[in-house]
């Protein structure tokens, strides 16, 4: 199978290094993948932090033949600046380029997968970035060079939760006026079939949160949970979706409730990243369901205030990166 494509993310964080401390995990059976990035700032970044890692120029094709003795970069037109901890709208088209190269290079097949370093959205604002985040960008991408309507879905998976948010990036107070049912009934959708396609999940089963406290306590805290979410579970269990609730947010993550089901959906995002990132921040990896392509991520950011002094933890890169492999595994069996 072809290798994994890495975007560097934004230069001024953790990205570079904890790709070079990724690298030197090889050895404990990490899928090969390369780099889209600037080769000479990750020299530069593995001298600084005191790595013997060899960094080699090479197209995806080359890649996985090179990955035990060194490091693949798939050089970018667009260099980069290496600056940490200093984030910088210099290293923007740099950015952006990387994450269009890896879904165009996963698309035609070069790599069978996307992982993505952590991205800061202000310098891609300051540069005419349009999107709220890298979620909403690869749904545009897909749209733009398939032609076909793609509708991205956030998960976050760790060893003991998967959670997914209904709606993503956008202030609490705009939540109640997006959340409609027909919203709650695709996001459920997208997420039981990826669930079975690609995480190999046979009949999946999906808890789904009220949105006000106690789910509306029968109305009596507000009517979504009633004439929104209620009606859009109905409608997934008409369609063969083990899917239940609303159920009160506050009980749904304890250890013996996690064990009946599969994925939690909640309706916005705290909602969803609060309870995973606390039982599993280091092992959770960023999944987006619903694209014609696999893309993972660390679940944490850019880490501005550690870039550059080695201490950064690889562990929710490793993890997405296994994962990633296991879900391109996963989907090529379900295709075959």
């Amino acid at each position: 199978m072809s290798p994994l494509a890495l975007t560097i993310g934004d230069p001024s964080g953790i990205g570079p290094e904890i790709l070079l401390f990724a690298w030197q995990k090889r050895s404990d059976k990490l899928p090969p993948f390369y780099v889209l990035g600037d080769p000479a700032l990750l020299a530069a970044r593995a001298r600084q932090l005191g790595l013997d890692i060899p960094i080699v120029e090479a197209e995806p094709e080359a890649a996985s033949a090179l990955f035990a003795t060194s490091l693949p970069v798939a050089p970018l037109e667009n260099g980069l600046v290496d600056m940490p901890g200093v984030p910088s709208v210099i290293n923007a088209a740099g950015v952006i380029e990387a994450i269009q190269r890896a879904v165009e290079d996963t698309l035609s097949g070069r790599a069978s997968g996307i992982v993505t370093c952590p991205i800061a959205k202000k310098p891609l604002y300051d540069a005419g970035f349009s999107f709220p985040g890298h979620t909403e960008f690869l749904g545009h991408l897909s749209n733009e060079i398939t032609g076909e309507t793609v509708i991205p879905v956030m998960m976050l998976a760790g060893p003991e939760l998967r959670t997914v948010p209904v709606t993503v990036h956008q202030p609490l107070a705009d939540v109640p006026k997006s959340l409609t049912k027909d919203l709650v009934e695709r996001t459920g959708e997208i997420t039981a079939r990826d669930l079975k396609e690609r995480f190999g999940v046979p009949s999946p089963r999906l808890a789904v949160s009220g949105l006000n406290p106690h789910a509306g306590e029968g109305g009596s805290m507000g009517r979504e949970d009633i004439q929104i979410i209620a009606p859009a579970i109905a409608a997934l269990r008409d369609k063969g979706i083990d899917a239940f609730g609303p159920l009160p947010a506050d009980t749904m993550f304890h250890p013996s409730a996690r064990q009946k089901y599969d994925a939690a959906l909640c309706m916005y995002h705290d909602q969803a990243l609060i309870p995973v990132k606390t039982i599993g921040f280091d092992d959770t990896v960023n999944v987006t369901l619903g694209l014609p392509f696999i893309r993972t991520s660390p679940d944490h950011g850019t880490a501005f205030d550690i870039a550059g002094q080695g201490i950064a933890r690889p562990d929710s890169l490793l993890a997405a990166i296994q994962l990633a492999r296991t879900l391109a595994d996963n989907a090529a069996k379900h295709s075959a």
